[in-house]
This record gives structure tokens, sequence and C-alpha cells, in this order.
């Protein structure tokens, strides 16, 4: 049997094997929370993306207490799931915003623990702790002393702004959605709350602008 004639027996070319579909990726935020006004289980995913992110803010700014307010920033959430809309802030801020609020619930507890820390960095070395470690120590206390001093000064709404910035990790734009304020505004309550700790930690603020910041 010729080549040719083999070629012809062999009849049509099979089909191309069919490739299987990858896994659909992870719905994002936004469409979480739209499944969950429908599907309250769908909300589930959004506290283990974002709990760290919230508890790590809400305890530099009321300490221990961080822990049951974590659980009330996303008991809030969940209750306003429906009311939430994509096109005016993304989640992570959003829940950020909800945990300002709910911080405001415990301004005097945020202020004893700016307080208590001012204090804590005047106390004398201990004895019999190792030269290093309290050399360390000590260099800590002096940045942490001044600047939590400074943070009880400010006035609440600034210092919304401003931790919201430096911890919350929020843009302009960001916090003037969560805030309900102006962007203009928003920059006005920076530059009070930056003059304030640069003030206090001799003209050396750890919230100063960048250079991107600086550039808006």
């Amino acid at each position: 049997m010729t080549p040719t004639a083999m070629h012809r027996s062999a009849g049509p070319p099979t089909e191309p094997p069919r490739l299987r579909a990858l896994p659909d990726a992870l719905p994002g935020d936004a469409e979480l929370m739209a499944r969950s006004v429908d599907d309250p289980a769908e909300f589930a995913p959004l506290f283990d993306r974002h709990a760290a992110t919230v508890h790590r803010y809400l305890g530099r700014r009321v300490g221990e207490l961080a822990d049951d307010l974590l659980s009330e920033v996303f008991l809030v959430a969940f209750r306003r799931r429906a009311a939430y809309r994509p096109e005016h802030v993304e989640v992570r801020p959003w829940l950020l915003g909800i945990a300002t609020n709910v911080v405001h619930g415990h301004r005097r507890t945020e202020q004893r623990r700016y307080r208590a820390l001012a204090r804590a960095a005047a106390e004398p070395e201990r004895h019999g702790e190792d030269p290093g470690e309290a050399a360390d120590r000590l260099d800590a206390q002096a940045m942490r002393g001044p600047l939590a001093a400074a943070l009880a000064g400010l006035k609440p709404r600034d210092r919304d702004a401003l931790l919201l910035l430096a911890w919350g990790q929020l843009g302009y734009e960001e916090i003037a959605a969560v805030l309900d304020v102006p962007v203009g505004t928003v920059r006005s309550r920076l530059h009070r709350a930056r003059r304030q700790t640069r003030a206090a930690l001799g003209d050396v603020s750890p919230f100063a602008p960048t250079s991107e910041e600086e550039d808006r």
C-alpha cells in the first residue's frame, strides 16, 4: 500500500482535544457583597479577607479593646451590606470607615491609651535590664511618648483623617468617601494634624506627606 493510500484510509482527522475550563476566579469584594444580600453566607469571605487589617487599625487606636470592636465593625457592615455602593468606595476603605465610626463611641478609651503611652515613655529604666535592650526601649519611647501625646491633642475629626491615611493606608479620595466630606476638607484636616504633630515632635513628623501626595 502506497503512502497516499495509507493516508486516505485513515479517514478524516480527529477533532482537537477539548481543553478543560479553569476554575472561575474568586469573586471580588463587591461581588461578594452583592451576593450576600440574598445569601448571607457570602459575607463570610469578606471577614476572612479584611479582619486582620481592620483589627490592626483598631488595635493602634484602642489597644486590647480592638478584639471586641472588630466584631462590632463586621456586625454593622453585615447589617448595612444592602446599602453598600461599590462605585462610591471599595470594601476595605468602607470597613475602615465603619471602624472609625465605631471608635467614636470609645473616644475616652482612645484618649486614655495615648496618654498612657505618653506616660510610659517617661518611666525610669528597669533595674537588671540588659543595656542593649534598655537602649532600644528608650529609643522607641522617645518617639512613642511625644507622638502619643500629639495624637491625644488632635481634634477627633483631624485625628480620624490622619490615622486613616497613615494607619489605614487610604488615599485622599477614599478618606473623603468614608468620612462623607469633600476632598478639600480632608486636605485641610490633614494639614492641621500634621502641623500639630510636627510641632510636638520638634519638626520631625512620621506623617509628612509623600511626594505623590504633594503632586496631587
